[in-house]
């Protein structure tokens, strides 16, 4: 049963790599990647938790709203980061890029996390020990959220000045990637 579990956790925590990639390009340090670690773990391990406890009849109010909830959401961050690097062009940039701070990064752990309250539904219809798919839900979250800033990081390195824009452009492509379904 943990395979599948495994299998489950890599590909909710897919859109938190993606994402993580965004951030990432605008340069991190150790601070940004335990905030980021930390939220979006958060985030991953708690939605399935909330899916269950509300139950299977959300699940169906909801239905396929969480998706796009969660995509617009993505996509306004990006615009905003985006919006925010072109004015911010040839000014000098802020201690904490826009991307990264604890406000953005709250609403996209939020955003990245809302198709996980389906997936709280299902761990109950499974018998699957809950602590146990929240934990490895979790620590896959983290381990591939670390694993995007850091190439991110690189890519960011490569971008340079444009960093910021490529961040937000990212945050855009997961959010229209999770709309149709690609994460």
């Amino acid at each position: 049963m943990l395979v599948p579990l495994l299998l489950v956790a890599a590909s909710v925590g897919l859109d938190n790599f993606a994402a993580s990639v965004g951030i990432g390009v605008s340069g991190v340090d150790a601070r940004t990647r335990l905030r980021v670690g930390t939220i979006f773990g958060a985030f991953e391990t708690g939605m399935p938790l909330v899916g269950l406890l509300l139950g299977r009849g959300l699940a169906s109010a909801l239905g396929h709203a969480a998706q796009w909830i969660g995509a617009a959401l993505l996509v306004a961050t990006g615009v905003y980061v985006v919006v925010q690097a072109i004015r911010g062009a040839g000014k000098e940039t802020p201690a904490i890029p826009a991307s990264q701070r604890t406000g953005r990064l709250l609403v996209t752990g939020l955003a990245l996390s809302i198709d996980n309250l389906a997936v709280g539904f299902a761990l109950g219809t499974f018998h699957i020990n809950l602590a146990v798919a929240a934990a490895v839900i979790g620590a896959v979250s983290i381990g591939m959220s670390l694993l995007g800033l850091e190439l991110g990081s690189r890519l960011g390195a490569r971008a340079g000045d444009r960093g910021e824009l490529v961040g937000g452009l990212v945050l855009i492509g997961v959010g229209v990637a999770v709309a149709t379904g690609v994460l």
